[in-house]
This record gives C-alpha cells, sequence and structure tokens, in this order.
C-alpha cells in the first residue's frame, strides 16, 4: 500500500494531506434517545415535530441543529467553512436546503440515499486533500415520518411493517473536517486526532431485488461489492481495520453481506459492525430488522464511532454507510431496488 498515492486500486482514494475530523455532533429524536446509543448523542428531542409545522419542517430544523451545533463543538465560526457537504432522503434535497439556507455556507447538495454521510466525507476530503478548502462540514439527516411518507406509507394509514423492514432513524450527524488539527500537545495526548486516511467510491449495484421492505437485501450486495474493493484495493485482510461499520443494514443485510464476503474468501463476522443493529433494541422497540435512513449512520459515527477513536479504543475503522436508490416513481413503474456503498478510511493518530 503506498501511502504517497493519491490513487489506489480500481475505486480507492489514499490522502497525501489527510484531513482531521475536529468535531461531530448528533440530534436525534425520542426513539433513537431511547435506544442502546442514547446516552452518546449529543441532544435527545422529545418533540418529533422540532417545533416546526411538517415533518419536512421538522428535520430541516433538526439538521440546522446539527450544523450549529457542529460549528460550536469545534470552536469556530460559520463563516470559517468554506464549503458543505450534504444531502438527505427527501425529494430535491428540501431537508438540507431549507435546513442550512440562512447558515449562507456553499452548498454540494449530494444525494445517495443512506450513503450520503460516507459519500460527503469523501467529497469533502477530497477537496481539503486537494487543498481548495480548510475546514468543510460534512452533513445529513432523515426522519422516521418525513420517509414513510414519501417512500411508504402515511403514518394515519396504520400500514404492518413487514420482519424484514428497518425503521428509518430520526436524526442528523455532522462533522468538521479541517486542513489541521490545532489543539495543543497535552489535549492532543488526552483525545487522539482523527483523520480521514482514504474513501472507496461505491458503484451502483443492482440484484435484481423488488423488495422495498426489505433494505437489508437491496443494500448488502452494494456494501459486498465496495467493502471487497477497498480490502483489495489496499492488498489487506479485514483485521487491519478494529471494525469494519456498515450503515443500516439490520439483521436480513448483514447476514447477507457476511455470507457475500465470505464467498470471496473474506471474513468479517469478528469485526463487523452495523449501526442500524446498534441503534435500538429490536426486541423492546418493535424495530424489527434495525434502523436506517441517512441519520443513522451519521449520528452513530457522530455520537459513538469518533469518541473511540479519540479515546484511542480502535485505531482504524472503515465506515460504509449503504443507501438503497430507489424513488416513488422508479418503484411504482416496477424497477428493482439498486444499492450503493461508499467507504471512508478514518483512523485514530
Amino acid at each position: 500500500m503506498e501511502n504517497n498515492s493519491k490513487t489506489c486500486g480500481k475505486q480507492s482514494l489514499l490522502f497525501a494531506n489527510p484531513p482531521y475530523i475536529i468535531a461531530g455532533s448528533s440530534i436525534t429524536g425520542k426513539k433513537e434517545g431511547e435506544g442502546p446509543l442514547g446516552r452518546y448523542f449529543d441532544q435527545v428531542e422529545e418533540d418529533p415535530m422540532f417545533g416546526g409545522d411538517t415533518w419536512e419542517d421538522a428535520e430541516s430544523r433538526m439538521m440546522k441543529r446539527a450544523a450549529d451545533a457542529v460549528i460550536q463543538k469545534a470552536g469556530i465560526n460559520k463563516d470559517d467553512i468554506r464549503f458543505m457537504v450534504g444531502g438527505d432522503l427527501l425529494g430535491q434535497l428540501i431537508a438540507t436546503s431549507f435546513g442550512i439556507m440562512e447558515l449562507e455556507i456553499p452548498l454540494f447538495g449530494v444525494y445517495g440515499a443512506c450513503s450520503t454521510m460516507g459519500e460527503s466525507l469523501a467529497i469533502g476530503s477530497v477537496l481539503v486533500d486537494g487543498g481548495f478548502a480548510d475546514k468543510i462540514m460534512a452533513i445529513t439527516s432523515s426522519h422516521f415520518a418525513g420517509a414513510e411518507k414519501q417512500f411508504r406509507f402515511p403514518l394515519a394509514y396504520g400500514s404492518q411493517r413487514p420482519l424484514a423492514t428497518t425503521w428509518t432513524v430520526t436524526g442528523s450527524g455532522a462533522v468538521i473536517l479541517d486542513k489541521a488539527d490545532n489543539r495543543s500537545k497535552k489535549e492532543l495526548e488526552k483525545e487522539a486526532p482523527v483523520c480521514v486516511m482514504g474513501a472507496t467510491v461505491g458503484r451502483i449495484v443492482d440484484y435484481g431485488i423488488k423488495d422495498s421492505m426489505n433494505m437489508g437485501a437491496c443494500m448488502a450486495p452494494s456494501a459486498y461489492k465496495t467493502i471487497s474493493a477497498n480490502l483489495n484495493d489496499l492488498g489487506v485482510k479485514p483485521e487491519y481495520y478494529d471494525k469494519i461499520i456498515t450503515g443500516d443494514l439490520g439483521y436480513v443485510g448483514k447476514d447477507i453481506l457476511i455470507d457475500l464476503l465470505k464467498q470471496e474468501g473474506f471474513d468479517i463476522s469478528k469485526n463487523h459492525m452495523d449501526c442500524g443493529i446498534e441503534m435500538f433494541d429490536k426486541d423492546t422497540q418493535d424495530t424489527h430488522s434495525g434502523g436506517s435512513g441517512c441519520g443513522c449512520s451519521a449520528i452513530t459515527l457522530a455520537g459513538y464511532v469518533l469518541p473511540k477513536l479519540r479515546r484511542r479504543e480502535w485505531k482504524r475503522v472503515l465506515f460504509v454507510p449503504t443507501g438503497a436508490l430507489l424513488s416513488t416513481v422508479s418503484f411504482n413503474e416496477g424497477n428493482p431496488v439498486p444499492g450503493i456503498a461508499h467507504a471512508v478510511i478514518i483512523e485514530g493518530m
């Protein structure tokens, strides 16, 4: 593995000037706060409307809170941020555009479905590594009610959810990327600096699955392809990472992913973690296969994963948010649900 190389293998990038993650924020809803990771999040909002009038307005308000929180935690001003990179699940990224509009920060609006945090981190890191910006905010969000309204059924319909379904997380996560970590030597000894060392850009993968109620099965093949590409591009084995962290495959997708990788000779069963599985207690919270949504991996990264790296409990993780690339139009026209997954290599230094 050549650490001075900008490209690595067919799909991967290694950064010559790895950007630092200097802060992260996590804003969640009540159900997420009641789950196993609840104590790690910055803010848990009891009001599902976040003080707004609609579900879409609620998500925008939640995203604005995440942006404000990460700016405050980084100890910077919003004018210090060169670009924002982010998106959400709603049509035309309306949660993002309405949520962060008043910040007046130049925006790259991106859509990778539930893989959006991985995509945002990768693009933001390329900009910092290339010298095009010194500070970038990567941000995303999802809201259970907004996603149900757009992709499935309005809540008032009261439809039953099959056991393979995942529960869209109400949450917004944000991180600040910087070209340097300017904390004092004493502070750096107490908490390790955390860097984005590289990324593996995902390909669209379509196994012909048409069940929109089984997101894990739709997205697992893309996670398999991206993780496989990362391991092959870097010439490493799964144990190179303390954790390989997928975004929101849930219990169904996790089993499929592990089986697919084993067919290629990679066993990740010992160091794999899925944010959707960690997010909820399926037995007491009635979330079936687990959590999903753009916010699922974003708040887990900001609230749980980054502190682990800073405390030096983990040295290196492969963060792999996964996304299902469907819309109401494509689904109603009978198309399958392709998937995509973007992987980001994050290390505590």
